[in-house]
């Protein structure tokens, strides 16, 4: 198995289970595919891939109609995304997607954390270079071979490919997102979610003390709203 394979096994172990905070996240991502490309899912790709998404984590439909209603009114505010970039103590680097519809307060509560536990914000770019920006699809595995969907894939950008208890899943660099969404729907496969993620090229073990240190700042981070994903090169 590949990093693709042991990153998502570390990170299922871990957070992201509140599912008011989850449904929050697709809420944001809902307004932002609105405001992008239309509040029809059959024309706004990037739209139905948020759609999939809420299905896969059982957030209702009409949570989901009610999400693009409001999104499609021009006086709904859109979200920008900004990432943020640092260091934990012991040398972590830190990286953070967020959804904001206020930049600067955003930039203070980021600051603030990384200040009140002994962290350090960094500049673009900082620590970016040192994660894969990646693109996954989950779809389901009844019927299919691995290794030949692994062949017919490969083309359209395709890494990494493993099976586990949720399906096939499916690694690619950012860029391919779009022609494997477009080839899974030509074939009229099943794509259950999908999404992106960053993956450190290299991890940092630490003592149990240190690694007590730098969840005391990913806590923090992790529960401000306009947070969508952190990254760190901790070793899990």
């Amino acid at each position: 198995m590949g990093r693709a394979f042991e990153f998502r096994k570390a990170r299922k172990m871990k957070r992201w289970s509140a599912m008011a905070k989850t449904f929050t996240r697709i809420g944001k991502d809902i307004v932002m595919a609105v405001k992008e490309g239309g509040g029809n899912p059959e024309s706004n790709a990037r739209l139905r891939a948020v759609i999939q998404n809420a299905k896969a984590a059982n957030m209702p439909k009409d949570n989901v109609e009610r999400a693009i209603k409001k999104a499609s009114d021009k006086d709904t505010a859109n979200f920008k995304e900004v990432l943020f970039e640092g260091y934990a103590p012991h040398g972590i680097a830190i990286l953070i997607e967020t959804a904001t519809d206020n930049n600067n307060r955003t930039v203070a509560n980021i600051r603030s954390y990384f200040n009140k536990c002994n962290g350090t914000m960094g500049t673009q770019g900082s620590v970016e270079f040192m994660f894969d920006h990646t693109c996954n699809f989950r779809i389901p595995a009844e019927g299919r071979d691995v290794e030949e969907l692994e062949l017919e894939m490969i083309d359209f950008g395709v890494e990494e490919i493993f099976a586990d208890e949720d399906g096939i899943m499916m690694y690619a660099p950012f860029e391919s997102f779009g022609a494997i969404q477009k080839e899974l729907e030509h074939r009229g496969i099943e794509i259950l979610s999908s999404g992106f993620e960053r993956i450190p090229q290299v991890t940092k073990e630490l003592t149990e003390d240190q690694v007590a240190d730098v969840e005391k700042l990913l806590e923090k981070i992790e529960e401000d709203d306009d947070v969508m994903n952190v990254y760190h090169t901790m070793q899990e």
